[in-house]
């Protein structure tokens, strides 16, 4: 299982993808969001990367305790139904 840090914001995005499609690529499923406290819209184009590559490997990234503010993002940025069900969802 993969686990963000407490932080996903532009200033480290790219270091998150990075560790996040080793860790895909070693066979990780899920990616728990529990320690995330602060985020911006790069945390969703990190966590929908993170799927693309997941799919690209047969797999489903299923996220686990999905703060109610990051679902709300998504609501704004159209993209909530990858985000359908806050502590199990399939993204």
């Amino acid at each position: 299982m993969l686990t963000t840090g407490p932080a996903l914001t532009q200033s480290n995005a790219r270091a998150a993808l990075k560790m996040g499609l080793v860790h895909i690529a070693t066979g990780a499923d899920r990616v728990d969001c529990a320690p995330l406290a602060h985020f911006d819209s790069a945390a969703l184009a990190v966590l929908l990367a993170w799927r693309r590559a997941a799919r690209a490997r047969g797999m489903t990234l299923r996220l686990l305790n999905v703060p109610a503010q990051l679902a709300n993002l998504a609501r704004a940025y159209g993209i909530d139904t990858l985000i359908a069900d806050r502590k199990n969802a399939s993204f």
